[in-house]
């Protein structure tokens, strides 16, 4: 599975866009995206998923006992 940080850089390159304007388009703060593509662990699912749905996806909570089947 692919970090985070590659998908969302990855695929905001992908789309030709500046961090800042995928961060307007996105309706986030450049430090989210920067956040983000850095890798930081510390991060606000809902900001995260704003990001995300400009892809089609989103994150959810996933229980530790789902992971391990």
């Amino acid at each position: 599975m692919k970090p985070l940080s590659d998908f969302v850089r990855e695929k905001r390159k992908e789309v030709k866009l500046t961090q800042k304007e995928f961060a307007d388009r996105a309706g986030v703060a450049l430090t989210v995206i920067r956040k983000i593509e850095q890798g930081k662990t510390n991060l606000n699912m809902d900001k995260v998923n704003m990001v995300l749905r400009m892809f089609g996806h989103e994150l959810a909570p996933v229980k530790i006992k789902d992971l391990q089947q």
